[in-house]
């Protein structure tokens, strides 16, 4: 029987690879499961993700995945907290992808855009793209204008709003250790990231 747990992002992770068998939407990684899609993460019994054979013996591994069938549609408005994934930069603005409104994923990618000027409330002309965001960081924002046809405008800066996930250069996850830098734990190397704070 499968079990509907939390909502996750692409690159969360989800469990060890030697104590679940890696589902749909998920990728494995030096043997940890990631997920691989915006959906919620489910839990299939070793008994159902063999076809509930009855005359089969327990002890089979369960499996992870993430399933989009019960995404809601959600729509960004002026005020709403969004997730976004950083898709490409340039110096003045970077280009993401909104996968998520509030705690309500998105049936489809919404374009969006972080302008240099919206990352920090304060010297603002001192702010660097690079030292900020980096292609594939999941980012927290808040929508502050409808923007043009093609994207919405986002800011984040707010203490809570920034990187909430990024992946070093040789792939590992990274944590906070300020809010301007974050480290990958196994290589102890440090980046620049305007993080967002975790309560």
């Amino acid at each position: 029987m499968a079990g509907e747990l939390d909502v996750v992002t692409p690159g969360r992770r989800l469990g060890l690879a030697n104590e679940y068998e890696a589902g749909s939407g998920t990728y494995v990684r030096n043997g940890i499961i990631y997920s691989s899609i915006l959906g919620a993460r489910t839990v299939v019994a070793a008994a159902a993700a063999a076809g509930g054979d009855a005359g089969q013996e327990g002890g089979g591994k369960a499996t992870l995945g993430v399933s989009r069938r019960n995404a809601k549609f959600a729509i960004p408005v002026i005020g709403s907290e969004v997730l976004c994934r950083v898709v490409r930069m340039n110096p003045r603005a970077a280009s993401v992808a909104i996968i998520m409104v509030g705690s309500t994923p998105c049936q489809e990618d919404f374009a969006g855009t972080v302008r240099v000027q919206d990352i920090r409330a304060t010297e603002k002309d001192l702010v660097q793209m690079t030292a900020s965001f980096r292609p594939g960081d999941i980012i927290r924002a808040e929508v502050i204008s409808l923007g043009d046809q093609r994207s919405y405008y986002l800011a984040t800066t707010k203490n809570e709003h920034g990187v909430v996930f990024a992946q070093s250069a040789h792939g590992n996850a990274m944590v906070p250790i300020s809010w301007e830098e974050m480290q990958d734990p196994k290589t102890k190397v440090v980046e620049k990231r305007k993080c967002a704070k975790s309560f």
